[in-house]
């Protein structure tokens, strides 16, 4: 089922935005990945994206990218198309960016040049290391500890819900080097999977599969080469990181929303009810009026910010967060209609709306959960009040 492309001719675009949108509406359905196990198909889907040159725009040219920063239309077609035919596919695609972003950012000359080259061509697994027990969305609690000695940096605490845990070849990590100074205390360190003390074999089990585990550092000791920007600059370096990828989360609950819509109506013109098609219900009708009408209006959000990211040079946290709030929101809804106009065969084991219906649902969570989002749209909209005021 090919993905759609009547939006790509928004003024959002540009032509080598459709030209992404094209070739890759094109490519993807013609690969075939057993998903069954997530971790080798996880694998399988990096070394594919970096052969057919997809990872490349997860990173800048100067660094073996495709264009000269990282775009933010760039990614939201590409996940959007992605996560329409695999979730498991975006999720793969995604992880590389998220995981290596920071390295884009603030990374050294060598820092980019050890990693960057093999994140684009697919040699490197990256991923993201922020989250604790005890510190999602309130960053700030963070408690692992980077300590600096003759040696290096030794660090010591526990990180968890870590995407591509126990997959990754390198972890950006944030970490407590000031433990008086809140977010401002917080510097980014770049630990090579196989570096002594860290343990990432506690694997996460989750509704629907896709690599995390608990990563645990123990004494676990990097080069001072290994720091990552400034010394206390982490919070800020994973905030710029967050706000480019976040866009990019609501392009993911796009793709997957535009596909419960196509599936619907494949399903509703076929499905015969009462000597009619359920496509013949008013009901049916109005239904897929609603769930057409949710994707446009998430879809406009989500082109809006990564537009204003990539034109305007300015910081979009606000509206990223709203597109990603209501993506998320929307597709959930969408996938939901969709899933109770097939009925039983909606909940069947292995049918693409029911693994929809599982993909969907963390998203509403990663990467900043929904009421993350509408705190971060009040503070800022408040804070504009109180200015022009």
């Amino acid at each position: 089922m090919r993905a759609p492309t009547g939006h790509l001719s928004l003024p959002f675009f540009d032509d080598a935005h459709r030209e992404i949108g094209n070739c890759l509406a094109d490519w993807l359905p013609k690969q075939v990945i057993d998903e069954t196990d997530d971790r080798r198909a996880c694998r399988e889907w990096v070394s594919l994206l970096g052969i057919n040159q997809w990872l490349r725009y997860c990173v800048a040219k100067v660094d073996g990218g495709m264009l000269d920063k990282l775009d933010s239309r760039a990614l939201v077609i590409l996940r959007e198309n992605l996560a329409y035919h695999s979730p498991l596919a975006d999720f793969a695609f995604a992880m590389q960016g998220l995981g290596s972003g920071a390295i884009t950012l603030a990374g050294s000359a060598e820092q980019r040049a050890k990693y960057l080259q093999d994140v684009a061509s697919g040699k490197k697994i990256a991923a993201f290391a922020l989250s604790e027990p005890n510190a999602g969305s309130d960053v700030a609690a963070m408690t692992t500890s980077a300590v600096e000695t003759a040696q290096g940096w030794s660090l010591n605490g526990c990180k968890t819900w870590i995407s591509n845990g126990g997959l990754a070849d390198f972890y950006c990590v944030f970490a407590k080097t000031n433990a008086d100074a809140g977010s401002r205390g917080i510097s980014a360190l770049i630990v090579d999977a196989k570096t002594p003390g860290l343990d990432d074999s506690t694997h996460i089990q989750v509704m629907s599969p896709h690599p995390l585990a608990t990563l645990t550092f123990t004494d676990c000791v990097v080069p001072k080469s290994a720091l990552l920007g400034e010394v206390n600059g982490g919070f800020k370096l994973a905030m710029q990181t967050l706000d480019i990828f976040r866009a990019s989360v609501a392009a993911a609950a796009l793709g997957m929303a535009r596909r419960a819509l196509a599936e619907a109506l494949a399903w509703a013109s076929t499905r015969k009810m009462f000597k009619q098609t359920l496509a013949d219900f008013q009901l049916t009708q109005a239904k897929l009026g609603e769930m057409a009408t949710l994707i446009d209006a998430a879809a406009l959000l989500t082109y809006r910010a990564a537009w204003l990211r990539d034109t305007q040079g300015a910081r979009t946290t606000q509206e990223a967060a709203m597109a990603k709030m209501t993506a998320t929101e929307n597709a959930q809804r969408v996938i939901d209609m969709a899933l109770q106009m097939h009925g039983g065969r909606g909940v069947e084991v292995g049918a693409t709306i029911e693994h929809l219906y599982r993909d969907i649902r963390s998203l509403r969570i990663y990467e900043g959960a929904t009421e993350v989002q509408q705190l971060i749209v009040g503070k800022s909209i408040l804070a504009a009040h109180t200015k022009e005021g």
